[in-house]
């Protein structure tokens, strides 16, 4: 506590040395200046604010070394755990989706405005500025439940964690709901039918759907990707299409090359070929995240993957921990850097 009101203190010395806020700015949040240090406590921040994009402005650091992290709205990570030494200041911005349901499209509602949680190490917040973002890109993400907003521990999604990779300038919007597979997504009207609703002209949509379609055949799963490659194009955007993260599911000679580790279902359909084959007549750009993940698998073998998904938890071979969702998350983060689907200056390396 100690620690938090020092970091106060500094934050007021500089407020006072901060340029006015511009007029107009100032009448987004009714008259008043935006949004800051004075809706936060030791733990957390809470802004008022309705659904919409948002810039997000920290200052870290106290009289002590730090070491501050950021996770907001439903367990997502915003800013990676960042270091201040003794004495000094580190400023980081980033970009915030805020809506409702703040998580799973299907789930619960969760809070109005947007929350903030405070953690690390060590933390330190000193100052932060909360505006209505401007221009910003968005990133859509269509998937199952290893990509979504997981509401409650151990489960993350690597769409849950894709947000720390990114810098002021791009939010996440993350519509991947579990359980659902290319037939269920598309015909729920919570999800295919409200995310379409919001792709603007150049977002990028992420799309990774195969671990449910188990009984799927081959053919509607071709074309409920074609559906949906089809309907990002009318509205604007640029589709990416994403092959599925590996099963933890080795065979007896220490590989994934196996159906079940390479989401090969019941009736032979072989998801990621699928996948990589619209890609490829469809000119969509494509994340491998099946030859991403299953050759870092195999690297770390049977004993050191463990620690990736849920398996010393709840012996679960398919979702990830937090430690897994993260680095599947860095994956992703490489390929959008790699592909260039992102202005440049915006991705957040190291």
């Amino acid at each position: 506590m100690r620690r938090f009101s020092t970091a106060v203190l500094a934050a007021l010395t500089l407020a006072a040395t901060v340029t006015a806020v511009p007029a107009a700015q100032a009448r987004v949040h009714g008259g008043r200046a935006p949004l800051g240090i004075g809706d936060c406590t030791a733990t957390a921040c809470h802004f008022d604010v309705p659904s919409g994009t948002y810039d997000v402005r920290v200052v870290l650091g106290g009289d002590a070394a730090s070491s501050t992290s950021l996770t907001g709205e439903t367990r997502r990570a915003l800013l990676p755990e960042t270091t201040a030494p003794a004495g000094g200041r580190v400023v980081r911005s980033f970009t915030v989706d805020v809506r409702t349901p703040e998580g799973e499209p299907t789930g619960a509602a969760g809070t109005a405005g947007l929350d903030l949680a405070v953690g690390g190490a060590a933390p330190a917040l000193a100052d932060i500025r909360v505006t209505p973002a401007r221009h910003a890109r968005q990133i859509l993400l269509v998937g199952d439940s290893t990509v979504c907003d997981q509401s409650a521990e151990p489960y993350t999604g690597w769409g849950q964690q894709l947000p720390q990779y990114l810098r002021k300038g791009v939010s996440v919007a993350n519509h991947a709901d579990s359980g659902e597979s290319t037939v269920t997504y598309l015909g729920n009207p919570l999800l295919w039918a409200t995310v379409r609703t919001l792709i603007r002209p150049g977002d990028l949509v992420l799309i990774q759907l195969a671990h449910n379609d188990k009984t799927t055949d081959e053919a509607t799963y071709r074309a409920n990707l074609e559906t949906l490659v089809a309907g990002v194009r009318e509205k604007g955007g640029r589709p990416v299409l994403v092959t599925p993260v590996v099963r933890r599911w080795f065979s007896a000679d220490g590989t994934l090359n196996n159906p079940t580790a390479l989401l090969v279902n019941g009736l032979g359909v072989d998801h990621p070929a699928v996948i990589r084959s619209v890609a490829a007549a469809q000119d969509v750009p494509l994340i491998d995240l099946t030859a991403r993940t299953k050759e870092l698998v195999e690297s770390l073998g049977v004993e050191g993957s463990k620690a990736l998904y849920l398996y010393n938890e709840k012996r679960d071979n398919t979702h990830t921990s937090v430690h897994g969702a993260t680095v599947f998350a860095g994956l992703v983060r490489d390929a959008i850097a790699a592909l260039r689907l992102v202005p440049r200056g915006t991705v957040r390396v190291g």
